[in-house]
């Protein structure tokens, strides 16, 4: 390197990076979220902006602004379409009675209400779900949408491409979206004989538009599958034969879904719908294709709650919030990741000091070895109020599940981290029904006994041998904003 280049790099470069470190420090301190958050990008980008500034391009943003603009220019059509679901809904309403208290506000959060008449049905583990994913795609006759983070071209996704080809070849109307970043090996070819069978298949492409290419935190994390808008599908498992407990680094893979009938698959498809708008800037005929016929005799009450970086509230932080507070006798929660935000941590802890049976299950064996090691920094402060910890031996645990004393359950998408709290796109489904929280409970009780009680010693004897595995999980916590 010439003297004259050295003099340019200090000269030029070196100001301009600072110059763009304040800029976007500003930025942070205006935009981001929490405090914490805008106070660590605000010291790294003005400090060390020549690796700040690349980290912020990429992870820094809040809000996913090509999404918000999407439905602002669809908004008249959208919002008269939302009213209508709505509508539709509030037929099979359901009355809270007692529980509007702890439960009502959901339907704030949802913008639909609890309605009545729907059945639900765990799914627990991957041969079960994809058994009842794949009878459903094979009984549709008007329309089929499915929707994943993760779809890999292996026996399993091979077995989904051949059915949805084989329905399109029928003359069933099938929508085929996928995340781009979550399904980013997935070759041209699949999606190329999907097309030329006549499926509409497209990427949730969160990189579209000046201000996206380079940013990779806004996931579209939902699994959707929705049939004749009769029958859907929600729930953790993505496509890949890893989800049937084929992995040769993880072996059994634990995970849930839900299947729902009634008036409530509505909301699911909704979520579709408004993705699929952004995705394309099409609007589906939803009401066109919503049930006709009465809802089931099943007085099951539920509620769909999609949540994501496109509205100001953090609503999936609000749900989990709202269902700890609403815990009178237990909460069990299960998660593969375990990096809550303070709020919700608080509120753990204090369900646990109220008297409430606070439970987490977490995997023993990391595949997020950043978000693994980040866990154990909240062992010793929950268990020291009464939080309890468990480590799932069986295999890899990987469902999204929770349990409010006997009457809410929910599964669904979301992890217990930063990214599905404020940054990905996620959907819940959430039943008040004492039936299903009894299914949910002797599900959760077996997992139970595959389990080990986790807790400060966990830490403290990896920390008394190695101080640098101490280190690692607090170094790691401090990654928790964009894990």
């Amino acid at each position: 390197m010439t003297n004259t280049e050295v003099l340019w790099i200090f000269g030029t470069v070196v100001p301009l990076l600072h110059l763009l470190g304040l800029i976007f420090a500003i930025h942070a301190i205006l935009r981001t979220r929490t405090s914490q958050g805008a106070i660590a990008w605000a010291l790294s980008l003005i400090f060390f902006p020549y690796v700040s500034v690349i980290l912020y391009l990429v992870f820094g943003r809040q809000k996913f602004h090509g999404y918000i603009e999407a439905k602002r220019r669809g908004r008249r059509d959208i919002d008269h379409l939302a009213e209508k679901v709505r509508q539709h809904m509030s037929g099979d309403r359901a009355l809270l009675e007692g529980d509007s208290g702890r439960f009502g506000v959901f339907e704030s959060l949802a913008l639909f209400p609890f309605t009545r008449g729907n059945h639900a049905r765990l799914l627990i583990d991957g041969a079960a779900t994809f058994r009842a994913i794949f009878d459903a795609i094979d009984q549709a006759t008007t329309f089929i949408c499915v929707q994943f983070f993760i779809v890999r071209n292996d026996a399993l996704g091979q077995e989904l491409q051949a059915r949805l080809i084989a329905k399109a070849k029928q003359g069933v109307t099938v929508y085929f979206l996928f995340d781009e970043i979550g399904s980013l090996f997935l070759p041209k070819h699949y999606l190329t004989s999907l097309r030329t069978a006549g499926v509409h298949a497209k990427p949730f492409n969160t990189r579209r538009g000046w201000l996206n290419p380079f940013q990779i935190n806004f996931r579209n994390h939902r699994k959707i599958v929705v049939v004749d808008g009769r029958r859907a599908f929600v729930g953790g498992h993505n496509v890949g034969v890893e989800y049937l407990g084929q992995s040769k680094r993880f072996g059994p893979w634990r995970d849930t879904h839900i299947e729902l009938a009634g008036p409530t698959v509505a909301g699911v498809h909704w979520s579709f719908v408004q993705d699929w708008h952004w995705a394309t800037g099409e609007i589906l005929p939803l009401l066109e294709v919503l049930p006709a016929e009465p809802a089931p005799p099943d007085e099951g009450k539920a509620i769909v709650i999609s949540t994501g970086p496109a509205v100001a509230l953090s609503v999936c932080s609000l749900m989990l919030l709202a269902a700890i507070s609403a815990a009178r006798k237990r909460v069990w929660i299960t998660s593969p990741y375990f990096v809550p935000d303070e709020t919700v941590y608080d509120a753990l802890q204090l369900a646990a000091l109220r008297g409430v049976d606070v439970r987490i299950m977490l995997p023993a064996r990391p595949d997020h070895l950043l978000v693994y090691l980040s866990s154990f920094s909240y062992l010793a402060s929950g268990e020291s109020v009464g939080v309890k910890f468990y480590r799932y031996e069986a295999g890899f645990l990987h469902q999204k599940v929770f349990l409010v004393d006997d009457d809410l359950a929910a599964v669904g998408t979301a992890n217990l981290d930063n990214r599905s709290m404020r940054l990905n796109f996620e959907i819940t489904v959430l039943v008040a029904q004492p039936a299903f929280a009894a299914d949910v409970a002797a599900m959760l009780e077996a997992d139970f006994a595959h389990c080990r009680r986790a807790g400060r010693d966990d830490l403290g004897a990896r920390g008394r041998r190695n101080v640098a595995f101490r280190a690692a999980v607090q170094v790691a916590r401090l990654f928790s904003p964009i894990q």
